[in-house]
């Protein structure tokens, strides 16, 4: 079961899958935080930040959760737009 309430309708296939994986993470804190970013932003995504979103969804939970929580500082090598717009998400999403 996932908590989207979003459709995939209308997505293209790589947005369709993104969305899918955002919700499907293995850790449920981690599906409500992306799967809820997805559903807000991932008709409008740029290109490059699609990619940037795919490499961020490609960290294990273990890592990212703390990461997006605040409790471990984000590494340079993956800090970018789309972080930042998943951790400003983040702080104003109320669960």
């Amino acid at each position: 079961m996932t908590g989207t309430n979003r459709s995939s309708e209308g997505l293209d296939v790589r947005r369709r899958k993104l969305l899918f994986r955002s919700w499907h993470r293995g850790m449920r804190e981690m599906d409500l935080i992306l799967g809820t970013f997805a559903d807000k932003e991932i008709g409008a995504l740029t290109g490059d930040e699609i990619d940037q979103y795919e490499r961020l969804l490609d960290i294990p939970d273990t890592e990212f959760l703390p990461m997006v929580t605040g409790e471990r500082p984000v590494p340079g090598d993956i800090d970018c737009a789309v972080l930042q717009k998943i951790l400003a998400s983040r702080r104003t999403t109320t669960f």
